[in-house]
C-alpha cells in the first residue's frame, strides 16, 4: 500500500500538464474572439479621436432643439427662477461632466466605455444593468424618435413656407419618412469617428440656428403687448406648467448619456490620459452652449413673453428667407444629433447579438439591425408626432437622474 500513492501521483501529473496547455488555449481563444468582437463594436472599434472630437460631439449631442423652447419653459418659470434654473444648470452639468469624465478611468488598467459600465462597477454588475439601461435607453431612444419628429416638421415649415399658395398641405408622415430616409444610409457608418464630419456640421448648424433665433428676437423687438406673466389661471396649472419647463430645462442640458462613449474613441496613455483631452473639448463645447442657451432663452421671452410657442422659430415668422434657412440648419443639426444618440443604442444592440444571441458579427448583421432601429423610431414618430409633448416627463424622469444626479457611489478599486 505504501507503494501505492506514488504510483498514482506519477501517474496523474502528466495528465494535469496536459490539461494546462489546452486551458490556455481555451483561455487565448476566448480572448481573441473578445478581441474581435470589440474592434467589430461601434464604440470600441476606433480610439484615434482627437481633442476637437470631443467639443463638437458634446454640442452637438447637447445643443440640440430643445434650445429652440427654452423662451417657452422661460414664460412657465419666470424671470427669476427661469434664470437661476438655467445657470445653476449650466454649472451643475458641467461638473458631473466633469465626474464623469474623471471616472472613465478611475480604476487603474480599465476603461469604462459605456455608461452601463460604470453603472455596474457602481451598483453591481446585475443592479447596474437594471438602473443604468432602462433609463439611458429612455433617454437615446426618446431623443431620437423626437429628433425624428423635428426633422419632419422642420422640412413641412420650410416646404410651407416656400410654397404658401398650395391648397392641399403634405401630411407631416411624409415628411418624417423623408427625414428617416438620410438615416437609412448614415446608420451604416460603423463608429464614432465615422459620423465625425456629420457631427461637425451639427454642431456648426446648432450654433447657426440659435444666432438667428436671438438675432431675429432682436431685430422684431419687444411685442406691444408683451405679458410677462404666467398663462395658467390656476395654482394646479402653474406648478404643473412650472415642473413641465424644468423637464423641458433638463432635455436642454442632456448630453451625459453619451459622454463616456465619445471619451472612450481618443486613445489613452498613462502619460497623457484621455480625460485630459475629453477635458479640453468639454470645456469648449460648454461655452457654445453658453452662446447659445442664454441669449435665445432670454432674448426670447424677453421679445415675445407668454405668448411665445414652444419653438421660438413659429413665433418668428419674418423674414422669411432667414426663417427658411433656420429651420434647414435644424435639419442637419437633427441628423447629426440622431446619429449621435443612435451610437451607444446600436451598441447596445449589436453587443447583445452577437455575445448573448452568439450571432456572427457581419456587416449583413450591423445592416439588418440599424435599418429595424431607424424604421422603428420613424414608426413611433409617425404614429406619435406629439411625442415631443412628453419632453417635460422624459427630462423629469430620465434626463434629470442621468445628467444632474450622476454622481454615482465609488467602490474602492
Amino acid at each position: 500500500m505504501g507503494t501505492q500513492a506514488p504510483s498514482d501521483y506519477s501517474s496523474s501529473a502528466p495528465s494535469n500538464m496536459d490539461e494546462q496547455p489546452e486551458k490556455q488555449a481555451k483561455i487565448d481563444e476566448k480572448l481573441q474572439r473578445q478581441k474581435e468582437i470589440d474592434d467589430w463594436l461601434p464604440i470600441t472599434s476606433s480610439r484615434n479621436a482627437k481633442w476637437w472630437y470631443s467639443a463638437f460631439h458634446n454640442v452637438t449631442a447637447m445643443v440640440g432643439a430643445g434650445v429652440l423652447s427654452l423662451p417657452f419653459a422661460m414664460s412657465n418659470l419666470g424671470w427669476g427662477p427661469g434664470i437661476v434654473i438655467l445657470i445653476l444648470s449650466w454649472v451643475i452639468t458641467l461638473f458631473t461632466l466633469w465626474q464623469m469624465v474623471e471616472m472613465h478611468e478611475m480604476v487603474p488598467g480599465k476603461r469604462f466605455d459605456r455608461y452601463h459600465e460604470l453603472g455596474q462597477y457602481a451598483f453591481g454588475e446585475k443592479l447596474g444593468l437594471w438602473i443604468v439601461v432602462p433609463q439611458q435607453l429612455i433617454c437615446e431612444v426618446g431623443v431620437d424618435i423626437v429628433y425624428m419628429v423635428t426633422g419632419g416638421k422642420s422640412l413641412q415649415k420650410v416646404h410651407n413656407l416656400v410654397r404658401k399658395d398650395e391648397k392641399d398641405s403634405i401630411k407631416l408622415s411624409y415628411f418624417i419618412m423623408i427625414f428617416a430616409s438620410a438615416h437609412f444610409v448614415l446608420a451604416h457608418l460603423p463608429n464614432f469617428n465615422s459620423i465625425s464630419g456629420v457631427s461637425l456640421a451639427a454642431a456648426v448648424m446648432s450654433l447657426s440656428y440659435s444666432t438667428i433665433a436671438w438675432t431675429a428676437s432682436v431685430h422684431k423687438g419687444v411685442q406691444a403687448d408683451v405679458d410677462y406673466g404666467y398663462l395658467a389661471h390656476s395654482t394646479s396649472g402653474t406648478v404643473f406648467n412650472f415642473f413641465s419647463a424644468l423637464g423641458d430645462v433638463a432635455f436642454a442640458y442632456a448630453g451625459h448619456n453619451v459622454v463616456l462613449e465619445i471619451q472612450a474613441t481618443i486613445p489613452s496613455t498613462p502619460e497623457n490620459p484621455s480625460k485630459k483631452s475629453m477635458w479640453r473639448g468639454v470645456v469648449i463645447a460648454y461655452i457654445v452652449v453658453a452662446l447659445c442657451y442664454f441669449p435665445v432663452a432670454l432674448i426670447g421671452y424677453y421679445t415675445f413673453g407668454n405668448k411665445v410657442e414652444d419653438n421660438i422659430l413659429i413665433s418668428l415668422e419674418k423674414p422669411e428667407w432667414l426663417i427658411i434657412m433656420a429651420n434647414m440648419f435644424v435639419v442637419v443639426h437633427v441628423i447629426g444629433s440622431y446619429q449621435l444618440y443612435a451610437m451607444p443604442v446600436f451598441d447596445m444592440i449589436e453587443t447583445v447579438l452577437v455575445k448573448k444571441l452568439n450571432f456572427r458579427p457581419t456587416t449583413t448583421l450591423r445592416f439588418i439591425s440599424r435599418n429595424l432601429y431607424v424604421a422603428f423610431t420613424m414608426f413611433v414618430g409617425i404614429t406619435f408626432p406629439f411625442f415631443g409633448g412628453l419632453l417635460g416627463f422624459f427630462g423629469g424622469f430620465a434626463f434629470s437622474p442621468t445628467t444632474y444626479f450622476v454622481s454615482l457611489p465609488r467602490q474602492n478599486p
